[in-house]
């Protein structure tokens, strides 16, 4: 009889303890949802401190995608890591192609990524991206596309200068041509496919223009997905619409300037000006012709898929 009554009351005794257990375990659960039960920060949060920073910088190694060094974006975004204090992170030199691809793999991983981006350009019809706000304007307001020619261009090849003096599109319209090429269209053929769509706008740049006969010209343009879409369609109309043999040449940023303004290249439809080419105009900009924007509303910046819970460059601090 006592062998049960202490066999019972252990029982008792471990079912009671089980049931303490259960009961801790319920509370700090709930505790936990209500999010009292934890201290540690949740690096989701758009919470407090710089959480959110160290958790994105972490997640891409604190580096930032950007393309060839020439470029005035990379300048640009070094003067941003110095403005806004972010001496962990660095900027990566590649290309704009190696920029693209690694956007790519990084989405299609649904993982966190930082570039250098600019309007227009065609990933920003393919993915769904946003800027990272810029409360210092370290990237400036809205750029603009500028032709600039050669100093007597307009003597030599009147109608090859007016014709360019002309030339003004949206991004849009060079969107549709951009895409075509990131989809695989030769450049070229994208240009040609665009302009024999579009008559009534290449009529606009042309009407009542005289054209020539295999006189020669010379385009340069840096490797940027616009400045190919925009260059291709310049060549194919002045030889299929104005008569004129035209060479292009890609080149870096540097080399474009000097070309023009040393007369030995006649114009490019590539200067991005207030910001983005600021040393060359300021070096060159006596040295050859402005015939104006050629593009309006571009922008630069830092750039992330939307999925990413950042807003703003600050929140890298």
């Amino acid at each position: 009889m006592k062998m049960k009554l202490k066999t019972t009351r252990k029982l008792m005794v471990l079912a009671g303890l089980v049931g303490m257990l259960v009961l801790s375990a319920c509370g700090q659960a709930n505790n936990s949802a209500a999010g009292g039960g934890s201290n540690a920060p949740d690096a989701s949060a758009n919470g407090a401190g710089n959480s959110t920073a160290v958790a994105i910088g972490e997640q891409v190694d604190y580096e930032i995608i950007g393309i060839d060094p020439g470029a005035g974006i990379m300048k640009a975004t070094n003067q941003a890591i110095e403005t806004y204090g972010l001496a962990d992170w660095k900027l990566i030199e590649g290309s704009g192609a190696a920029m693209t691809a690694m956007l790519d793999k990084a989405i299609k991983a649904e993982e966190p990524i930082i570039i250098t981006g600019w309007t227009p350009h065609w990933m920003f019809a393919k993915y769904d991206l946003k800027y990272l706000e810029d409360p210092q304007k370290v990237y400036g307001e809205a750029e603009e596309i500028h032709t600039v020619a050669r100093k007597g261009l307009k003597e030599d090849h009147p109608t090859a200068y007016e014709f360019l003096d002309r030339f003004e599109w949206t991004s849009d319209e060079m969107g549709a041509i951009m895409t075509a090429i990131q989809e695989g269209q030769d450049p070229a053929e994208a240009a040609k496919a665009w302009a024999e769509a579009n008559t009534d706008r290449v009529d606009s740049w042309t009407e009542g223009l005289t054209p020539v006969d295999g006189d020669k010209l010379k385009l340069s343009y840096v490797a940027w997905d616009s400045e190919i879409a925009s260059t291709n369609l310049l060549e194919y109309v002045l030889e299929s619409k104005l008569g004129y043999d035209v060479e292009s040449l890609q080149v870096e940023a540097g080399p474009m300037w000097t070309g023009v303004a040393s007369g030995d290249v006649d114009a490019t439809a590539a200067a991005w000006l207030p910001l983005t080419h600021a040393d060359y105009w300021d070096k060159y900009g006596d040295q050859l012709d402005d015939l104006g924007a050629n593009m309006t509303g571009v922008k630069t910046g830092l750039v992330v898929p939307a999925y990413v819970n950042i807003g703003s460059i600050e929140d890298l601090k």
